[in-house]
């Protein structure tokens, strides 16, 4: 869908940002497909299944795909909440600016600094992963070294293409869209129909992963499935005052990023476990990583060295977005003056109009990140990124926690986008469902190993006591003048103005 570059248009935009404080400085190319390819891409379905089946279907069974629903649903309502949020906050930095203008600076310092952490061990995570099917597909063996290397020069590679500016990130988005919905659902599709070993009933058979316990601790003990695949379309709002029309557009993208997600995680996810030669042994653990077989088994060499290239496309592009959203926030925050080094962060390119010194912070942390991994013990990747999932979404509730509270006093979204009366009510059930995952992500493992069973709660701790930390000791919020807390007054302004 092309962008509407009419000047009534560009004035609106404009007219809408003057209201909220700032100026329209950035160059507002990406249009409605762009922007839900850059929140599918961050959302990245094949990446999520790819990474997750086996843990998935070792710990639930094939009935664990029902966490895909489960956990769409659930998101959907907090897409719902951000969609009006954005509507009235059309923004770069997302998570950061919604909170400070529904609740205040110092709120908004914790839930960004929460969410920036979780972005950034992403990035390396992603980063790591992608090195892997890169190392297969020109048959280098996936060694330590060898690992560095492709993560690193993957960092680069989706560095360069960012400098570039915002159409390029916008193309190729898309083309990991394209990427994306070949590897997941075409190629669940094909498994689907041609290549089945197993009846449908089996999505309802646990295959007795609950052993002697009972099963309802075993289907809760695979929520990681969805859990760890339904974020990402937050990073549609990210990047507001580079899409045109962005109040309107912008929730419809994230929608859009839930409803194709889900779509084809379902695709992806039943796919692999219809065509598994041998589901009994994935039930049981004994193949921890079954998804190569399965496909060298239906695709056949050339398939599984095709679906590897379009994967590698996938996964570039993820963290391109990754990036992207990240050095966002950043500037959002430095414009603000509430970080160390805002001036330097908070400089736009004039030439690219994307915010080049904060996507080199977006770069260079995860390289250190990807060092410090390659000196330390095996399984440190894991153990740094444990936390990742519980942050975002602690950093999401943050937002509908504030988005309720401001309904309470009386908060009225005014963007174009809203859900009227049924507002109040998609809020508080977006609440609900958050706390139950936060829940579900922080319970204990039971190992018996400390530190592998505390990790995901160990991690946020340490970031948000680092956070904290610094919040009372160099008081950033005292450095900043920016608006907060506006959400009412913002609301009537908006509706005095027709907008």
């Amino acid at each position: 869908m092309p962008a509407d570059s009419s000047p009534t248009s560009e004035r609106s935009d404009s007219e809408h940002l003057a209201v909220l404080g700032y100026e329209d400085t950035f160059d507002r190319s990406m249009t409605l497909w762009a922007n839900f390819a850059l929140g599918f891409t961050y959302l990245s379905p094949l990446v999520g299944v790819y990474s997750l089946f086996a843990l998935a279907v070792s710990t639930g069974g094939p009935p664990s795909i029902f966490w895909l629903l489960i956990v769409g649903g659930g998101q959907m309502l907090v897409a719902l909440v951000f969609g009006e949020v954005v509507s009235q906050y059309p923004i770069h930095g997302g998570i950061y600016p919604w909170t400070r203008r529904l609740w205040g600076r110092r709120y908004a310092w914790m839930a960004a600094w929460v969410y920036i952490w979780a972005m950034i061990v992403t990035i390396t995570a992603v980063a790591e992963f992608g090195s892997g099917f890169l190392a297969s597909l020109i048959g280098l063996p996936v060694t330590k070294a060898v690992t560095l290397g492709l993560t690193v020069l993957f960092l680069i590679v989706a560095l360069g293409l960012n400098f570039t500016g915002t159409k390029t990130l916008g193309r190729v988005a898309r083309i990991g869209l394209a990427a994306e919905l070949i590897g997941v659902i075409a190629v669940g599709l094909y498994l689907l129909i041609f290549q089945r070993h197993q009846e449908f009933s089996v999505f309802f058979n646990s295959m007795g992963v609950e052993g002697k316990g009972s099963y309802g601790v075993a289907f809760l003990g695979a929520a990681l499935a969805g859990l760890f695949l339904f974020y990402g379309f937050e990073a549609c709002g990210d990047v507001a005052e580079e899409v045109a029309d962005p109040a309107r557009r912008i929730p419809r993208a994230m929608i859009l990023t839930i409803l194709v997600g889900g779509v084809s995680s379902l695709f992806a996810f039943g796919g692999y476990v219809m065509a598994a030669p041998d589901l009994q042994s994935i039930v049981d653990g004994k193949d921890a990583d079954p998804i190569p077989a399965i496909l060298q088994a239906s695709l056949g060499d050339v398939g599984a060295k095709i679906f590897l290239l379009v994967a590698l496309t996938a996964f570039l592009s993820c963290v391109l977005s990754l990036q992207a959203a990240a050095s966002r926030l950043l500037f959002s925050f430095a414009r603000d003056g509430m970080i160390p080094g805002h001036r330097w962060l908070a400089k736009v390119s004039p030439r690219s109009k994307v915010p080049t010194n904060a996507l080199i912070v977006a770069c260079s942390i995860p390289v250190i990140l990807c060092l410090i991994i390659f000196v330390g013990p095996d399984g440190l990747l894991t153990q740094i990124t444990s936390f990742a999932v519980l942050g975002i979404y602690v950093a999401f509730q943050a937002v509908v926690l504030a988005s309720l509270r401001q309904r309470i006093k009386g908060w009225r979204p005014a963007g174009p986008f809203s859900l009227g009366r049924a507002g109040f009510v998609v809020n508080v059930a977006a609440l609900a469902y958050g706390v139950f995952a936060m829940v579900l992500l922080a319970v204990p493992g039971r190992s018996g190993v400390f530190l592998n069973d505390w990790i995901v709660l160990i991690g946020l701790v340490i970031v948000m006591g680092v956070g904290l930390l610094y919040l009372f000791i160099a008081r950033p919020d005292r450095k900043s003048d920016a608006p907060e807390g506006d959400a009412i007054r913002v609301a009537e302004l908006l509706r005095s103005k027709g907008r």
